[in-house]
């Protein structure tokens, strides 16, 4: 690399007059003193520009950031617009980015555990009573008991209209 003329510098201003057969080498300050200001490149050179190019292509690619889920095609963009991500492997291949917003959104925590339903267990109680009731209906009607098989009919409809508290 030239030095500057004038001073100690690297000279980054460089004209070469073949007919008069002067060269003339000046760092950016002393340019714009002699009034070459035009001439100072305001984009590094191509040399220094290719440098590194080099060195980044060098450098392995993430592979935690990957831009598409294999599975569903999904992108991260389109979650970030949607909401919703396609399928249960784009948990794992954006997991970097969505974790700090599941535990942004889970109040710290970084996985959802659920609730239930404070009324859950009437629901449930409900079900299995009702498949009790069937299933002796079906012994009661094939036994030729129809006397019995009405009044687990009735429980049943009860059961149905206003809850497992009514059932005789």
């Amino acid at each position: 690399m030239e030095k500057c003329e004038l001073c100690d510098n690297d000279a980054t201003v460089h004209e070469i007059d073949a007919q008069k057969n002067v060269k003339i080498h000046l760092c950016a300050e002393c340019a714009i003193a002699q009034g070459y200001e035009s001439m100072i490149p305001k984009n590094p050179p191509v040399t220094e520009m290719l440098t590194q190019f080099e060195a980044k292509k060098d450098m392995p690619k993430p592979t935690s950031r990957k831009a598409t889920c294999d599975t569903c095609k999904t992108t991260f963009a389109r979650f970030r617009k949607t909401g919703l991500v396609g399928c249960p492997d784009c948990y794992e291949i954006f997991a970097q980015k969505l974790d700090p917003l599941i535990v942004r959104s889970q109040g710290g925590a970084n996985s959802h555990i659920g609730r239930v339903p404070t009324r859950s267990e009437l629901v449930v109680d409900r079900q299995i009573l009702r498949r009790q009731l069937v299933e002796e209906l079906d012994r009661a009607v094939a036994a030729e008991q129809y006397e019995r098989a009405a009044k687990l009919r009735d429980q049943l409809t009860d059961i149905a209209t206003t809850g497992p508290g009514t059932a005789k």
